[in-house]
């Protein structure tokens, strides 16, 4: 097999280090099924994307997305960075600002805003609904919730691309220091075949104004240091919650910081259309060769 160009990036960082992993294969014609999954399996990433030539005629490239275990169909991080990887390699131009992602939850807009260290992408969400709300929602959520305090909204059951229990948490030190329980998330998770629990606080920091820490445990991961899809649905939560509120049109959120990272992600929201991204760095830009199955 030829060599291939590979690039290990940092999706969502406030500064170099601070996102999260994302590893992409930028031409993975000819790689079959187990080959894309031996690979990721071997890089041990939370994801790494495999970019093809599109088939359908409106997008502007296809992904495939895998964790080390299995195929997912959406997710957002892994979106954002292979946008990036695709604007760095060259592999599509936008048009009227805007990249098309084919993936297994469709065709999705990536917008571009700004240019070259300070551009941003953001991804529009693939729709979402409110499953559940309320703390009595699952009979399991009050102890996946034990040890923190509550906020204005109530605790809801969240689908759209990946499905996700969210909680508003009283204040933004309360959710810092919280040490969850992991084993109560995890079974919540299971029982409600759902990704894990996403716990939010409103921030009166002048650089963000929403502290957020993701916990899947339903796909294995303690905490995850920049959720993109988690925080589409929040936004989506607080849109339809408080489509008048301050937090209304977007804001700016902090994630990763109690796991020694530090993300910085933008929530768009416009005509209720949630829009989610951040900026990318390339951290190794090399080539790979992997011929085993």
């Amino acid at each position: 097999m030829k060599p291939i160009r590979y690039l290990h990036l940092d999706v969502f960082a406030a500064s170099y280090g601070g996102g999260n992993h994302l590893g992409v294969v930028t031409d993975a014609t000819g790689w079959s099924e187990a080959q894309m999954q031996r690979f990721a399996r071997w890089t041990d990433l939370v994801e790494t994307t495999f970019l093809l030539p599109p088939t359908d005629p409106k997008a502007s490239y296809r992904v495939r997305i895998f964790t080390p275990h299995k195929e997912i169909p959406f997710a957002g991080h892994p979106s954002i960075g292979s946008a990036h990887a695709v604007l760095e390699c060259g592999l599509a131009a936008p048009r009227d600002g805007l990249l098309w992602q084919e993936c297994g939850a469709g065709v999705l807009p990536i917008r571009l805003e700004g240019e070259g260290a300070d551009r941003t992408l953001l991804l529009q969400s693939p729709g979402e609904r409110v499953v559940q709300t309320g703390s009595d929602a699952h009979p399991l959520l009050p102890a996946a919730l034990s040890g923190i305090g509550l906020g204005v909204l109530p605790p809801a059951l969240v689908d759209g691309g990946r499905r996700w229990w969210l909680a508003e948490c009283a204040d933004e030190a309360s959710l810092r220091a919280w040490q969850p329980d992991h084993t109560a998330i995890g079974a919540l998770a299971k029982a409600s075949d759902s990704m894990g629990l996403c716990a939010f606080a409103r921030s009166a920091h002048p650089d963000y104004q929403l502290v957020v820490r993701a916990f899947p445990a339903g796909v294995g991961i303690v905490e995850d240091p920049a959720s993109g899809a988690a925080n589409g649905l929040i936004a989506a939560y607080i849109a339809q919650a408080e489509p008048h509120g301050p937090l209304a049109n977007g804001y700016a959120v902090s994630q990763g910081r109690e796991m020694g990272h530090d993300a910085c992600l933008i929530a768009h929201i416009v005509d209720g259309t949630i829009w989610i991204g951040g900026r990318t760095h390339t951290v190794i830009d090399g080539h790979l060769r992997w011929d085993g199955v």
